[in-house]
């Protein structure tokens, strides 16, 4: 499982977090991890050529059902 740390946020970030969190009756965890999902489910497929022509493309396990993957012609 992958995790990220998010630092310098902006003041009262964490605490509209927590708050929307219990509103939602979950923890801070879970809420940041429906926040994020659903804000890239919107977004346009991640496509293998996107994970290897990244930064961490090396650590890249493929498991191209789990990820949404879908195949394109590469820009050449």
């Amino acid at each position: 499982m992958e995790q990220i740390l998010i630092r310098g946020l902006p003041a009262g970030t964490k605490e509209a977090l927590r708050a929307r969190a219990e509103r939602h009756h979950r923890s801070v965890e879970s809420e940041a991890h429906e926040i994020l999902v659903d804000a890239l489910e919107h977004d346009e497929p991640v496509t293998i050529v996107d994970l290897l022509s990244g930064d961490g493309g090396s650590d890249v396990g493929f498991e191209p059902r789990r990820l949404g993957l879908t195949a394109r012609t590469a820009e050449l």
